[in-house]
Formats: structure tokens, sequence, C-alpha cells
């Protein structure tokens, strides 16, 4: 199963790192992020589980599944940019979000279980960013995958990364309510 038809290979990593950042153009990411879980409980509250459980296309994932993904960028995104504020240049190891996504059986998982996951793990998230100085922001790691990446470049791509997923899951239920 696959995220998106939109997803970027990640083996393209300009596209992927500009189609993320420019999400957020003219935005702060931190308000970004710190808006994503209440968007993504209205995601739960607005719609029954048997929805969010819903498969929109064949292969694809599930509403449900999108939010577990984004837990599980949580904890990787809060790993790979500790390392690269604390160590000098390492190396950021990628993942397969495919294994993940079905390993954990986010579609088994009650939806509001998975968002107070979510929160939590945001929280500490924004904590740690604020405590990041300007200067800091220039210090890099180099993905296995993606190359050079800079904690400044780290933060817009999650922020990109978040309202490319709200996207996706917004075009998803409607898909999965006009059946």
């Amino acid at each position: 199963m696959t995220a998106s038809s939109t997803t970027v290979e990640m083996g393209n990593n300009a596209a992927y790192q500009n189609k993320l950042m420019n999400l957020v153009k003219g935005r702060d990411p931190l308000e970004v992020l710190g808006r994503t879980p209440d968007v993504l409980a209205k995601f739960v509250t607005d719609h029954d589980a048997a929805t969010l459980r819903a498969r929109p296309f064949p292969g694809k994932w599930t509403p449900l599944e999108i939010i577990g993904h984004l837990v599980d960028a949580e904890y990787v995104y809060a790993y790979r940019v500790r390392m690269i504020l604390c160590e000098p240049t390492p190396t950021i190891h990628g993942m397969d979000q495919e294994l993940w996504v079905t390993g954990q059986r986010y579609n088994e998982r009650e939806p509001s279980e998975l968002i107070n996951e979510f929160r939590a793990l945001r929280q500490t998230t924004l904590r740690f960013w604020k405590t990041v100085r300007p200067e800091e922001l220039n210090r890099f790691g180099r993905h296995a995958e993606r190359g050079e990446e800079s904690l400044g470049t780290m933060l817009r791509m999650h922020a990109g990364h978040d309202l490319s997923h709200i996207d996706q899951i917004t075009r998803y239920l409607a898909v999965i309510q006009d059946r």
C-alpha cells in the first residue's frame, strides 16, 4: 500500500524537499505543527471508525493508516533532529513507511487512541523546537537517501509533511463519503 499517488519518490530528493517546503511557504512551520493535532482530532470527531478505516482506493492507505503514519513520522523526526542537534554531521537513515504502517496494524487501532498518542508526541516535538537556537538551524545531517538536510530544512519539511497528509486525508474522506 502506498500513502498517495502524489507521493514523490524518495529518489527524486530535491523534488520531494521542494514539494513539502512549498506547502509551508509564507507560513510559520511551528504554527503549522501546532495546529495539526486539532485538525487530526476533528477528522476523528467528524467521522466514525468505519469511515476512517475504509480504503479509498485499492492499494492506498486508509485515513486511519495515514494518521498512524503521522505518529511514526513524529517518532522518526524527533530522533533525527536530536541527532543533528547533538552529533557532528550524523547519518540519518530512512525507514520503510509501508512496513511500519502494516506492521503496527494502524487500521485496527482506535482512532482516538492514535490522536492521543500523536498529540502527546507533538507537544514534545514543539517543546524541542522552541529550545533550538536560530544558529542551530544550520546544523545538518546526511540523510541516506536525500543527502544533506539542515535542522531548518527539516523543520519546514516536517510542517509540509503534515500539510500534505492533511490534504490527502481530506481528499480520501471525500472519496469514501461519495460512495
